[in-house]
Protein backbone atom coordinates (compact mmCIF):
# COMPACT_ATOMS: atom_id res chain seq x y z
CA UNK A 1 0.00 0.00 0.00
CA UNK A 2 2.87 2.37 0.77
CA UNK A 3 4.36 2.01 -2.72
CA UNK A 4 0.97 2.79 -4.29
CA UNK A 5 0.72 5.96 -2.22
CA UNK A 6 4.27 6.93 -3.22
CA UNK A 7 3.39 6.39 -6.88
CA UNK A 8 0.28 8.55 -6.44
CA UNK A 9 2.30 11.44 -4.96
CA UNK A 10 5.02 11.02 -7.62
CA UNK A 11 2.37 11.39 -10.31
CA UNK A 12 1.10 14.52 -8.55
CA UNK A 13 4.60 16.04 -8.77
CA UNK A 14 4.77 15.81 -12.57
CA UNK A 15 2.84 18.95 -13.44
CA UNK A 16 1.21 21.95 -11.87
CA UNK A 17 -2.28 21.11 -10.73
CA UNK A 18 -4.91 23.05 -12.57
CA UNK A 19 -8.34 23.32 -10.97
CA UNK A 20 -9.76 20.32 -12.94
CA UNK A 21 -6.69 18.19 -12.10
CA UNK A 22 -6.87 19.22 -8.47
CA UNK A 23 -10.57 18.35 -8.40
CA UNK A 24 -9.88 14.84 -9.69
CA UNK A 25 -7.01 14.33 -7.22
CA UNK A 26 -9.05 15.79 -4.39
CA UNK A 27 -12.08 13.62 -5.09
CA UNK A 28 -9.89 10.52 -5.23
CA UNK A 29 -8.26 11.53 -1.92
CA UNK A 30 -11.69 12.11 -0.34
CA UNK A 31 -12.91 8.74 -1.62
CA UNK A 32 -9.86 7.03 -0.11
CA UNK A 33 -10.54 8.70 3.23
CA UNK A 34 -14.22 7.71 3.04
CA UNK A 35 -13.19 4.14 2.22
CA UNK A 36 -10.83 4.04 5.18
CA UNK A 37 -13.61 5.33 7.43
CA UNK A 38 -16.04 2.68 6.17
CA UNK A 39 -13.41 -0.03 6.50
CA UNK A 40 -12.61 0.97 10.09
CA UNK A 41 -16.30 0.88 10.95
CA UNK A 42 -16.65 -2.57 9.36
CA UNK A 43 -13.52 -3.96 11.04
CA UNK A 44 -14.34 -2.58 14.50
CA UNK A 45 -18.16 -2.48 14.70
CA UNK A 46 -18.25 -2.68 18.50
CA UNK A 47 -15.98 0.36 19.01
CA UNK A 48 -17.39 3.85 18.44
CA UNK A 49 -14.74 5.27 16.09
CA UNK A 50 -17.03 7.59 14.16
CA UNK A 51 -19.95 9.74 15.16
CA UNK A 52 -23.46 8.66 14.23
CA UNK A 53 -23.60 11.83 12.10
CA UNK A 54 -20.08 11.48 10.70
CA UNK A 55 -20.94 12.09 7.03
CA UNK A 56 -22.22 15.69 7.40
CA UNK A 57 -18.96 16.44 9.21
CA UNK A 58 -16.97 14.73 6.45
CA UNK A 59 -18.81 16.61 3.69
CA UNK A 60 -18.40 19.95 5.47
CA UNK A 61 -14.65 19.57 6.01
CA UNK A 62 -14.15 18.30 2.45
CA UNK A 63 -16.25 21.15 1.01
CA UNK A 64 -14.65 23.96 3.01
CA UNK A 65 -11.17 22.65 2.17
CA UNK A 66 -12.03 22.57 -1.54
CA UNK A 67 -13.36 26.14 -1.39
CA UNK A 68 -10.26 27.29 0.52
CA UNK A 69 -7.98 25.72 -2.09
CA UNK A 70 -9.85 27.37 -4.96
CA UNK A 71 -9.66 30.71 -3.15
CA UNK A 72 -5.92 30.39 -2.55
CA UNK A 73 -5.19 29.13 -6.07
CA UNK A 74 -7.11 31.96 -7.71
CA UNK A 75 -5.37 34.48 -5.44
CA UNK A 76 -1.95 33.10 -6.39
CA UNK A 77 -2.78 33.21 -10.10
CA UNK A 78 -4.25 36.73 -10.03
CA UNK A 79 -1.30 38.32 -8.20
CA UNK A 80 1.65 35.96 -7.78
CA UNK A 81 3.54 38.45 -5.59
CA UNK A 82 0.84 38.25 -2.91
CA UNK A 83 0.29 34.51 -3.28
CA UNK A 84 1.25 33.75 0.30
CA UNK A 85 -1.35 36.25 1.53
CA UNK A 86 -4.00 34.43 -0.49
CA UNK A 87 -2.95 31.13 1.09
CA UNK A 88 -3.04 32.62 4.59
CA UNK A 89 -6.45 34.22 3.95
CA UNK A 90 -7.90 30.94 2.71
CA UNK A 91 -6.58 29.12 5.79
CA UNK A 92 -8.06 31.80 8.07
CA UNK A 93 -11.47 31.62 6.34
CA UNK A 94 -11.40 27.83 6.56
CA UNK A 95 -10.56 27.96 10.26
CA UNK A 96 -13.30 30.50 11.04
CA UNK A 97 -15.96 28.52 9.21
CA UNK A 98 -14.75 25.33 10.87
CA UNK A 99 -14.98 26.87 14.34
CA UNK A 100 -18.49 28.09 13.56
CA UNK A 101 -19.44 24.64 12.31
CA UNK A 102 -18.08 22.97 15.45
CA UNK A 103 -20.04 25.37 17.64
CA UNK A 104 -23.30 24.90 15.74
CA UNK A 105 -22.83 21.13 15.41
CA UNK A 106 -22.06 20.77 19.12
CA UNK A 107 -25.09 22.82 20.15
CA UNK A 108 -27.47 21.02 17.77
CA UNK A 109 -26.35 17.45 18.44
CA UNK A 110 -25.01 17.74 21.96
CA UNK A 111 -21.80 15.98 20.94
CA UNK A 112 -19.05 16.88 23.38
CA UNK A 113 -17.02 13.71 23.57
CA UNK A 114 -13.59 12.63 22.56
CA UNK A 115 -15.00 10.89 19.48
CA UNK A 116 -16.23 14.20 18.04
CA UNK A 117 -12.88 15.88 18.68
CA UNK A 118 -11.01 12.96 17.14
CA UNK A 119 -13.26 12.83 14.07
CA UNK A 120 -13.18 16.55 13.45
CA UNK A 121 -9.46 17.11 13.90
CA UNK A 122 -8.43 14.00 11.99
CA UNK A 123 -10.53 15.09 9.00
CA UNK A 124 -9.46 18.73 9.30
CA UNK A 125 -5.76 17.87 9.46
CA UNK A 126 -5.82 15.23 6.71
CA UNK A 127 -7.66 17.52 4.29
CA UNK A 128 -5.43 20.46 5.29
CA UNK A 129 -2.27 18.44 4.64
CA UNK A 130 -3.50 17.59 1.16
CA UNK A 131 -4.48 21.21 0.47
CA UNK A 132 -1.18 22.66 1.70
CA UNK A 133 0.85 20.01 -0.14
CA UNK A 134 -0.77 20.89 -3.46
CA UNK A 135 -0.56 24.64 -2.83
CA UNK A 136 3.14 24.40 -2.02
CA UNK A 137 3.68 22.29 -5.10
CA UNK A 138 2.03 24.95 -7.24
CA UNK A 139 4.13 27.67 -5.57
CA UNK A 140 7.29 25.66 -6.25
CA UNK A 141 6.40 25.46 -9.96
CA UNK A 142 5.52 29.16 -9.98
CA UNK A 143 8.98 30.11 -8.65
CA UNK A 144 10.85 28.14 -11.34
Amino acid sequence: MGSGLNLYFCLLNITVLTIPRFTISYLSFALVLAGISLALHAIFPEILLALPKFWPLFIFVAGITYIAYIMADLGMKMKPEVGIMAVMASIAVKMLFSMAFVLIYSIKTGEKGLVFVGNFFSLYLLFSFFEIYTLLRNLRHQNK
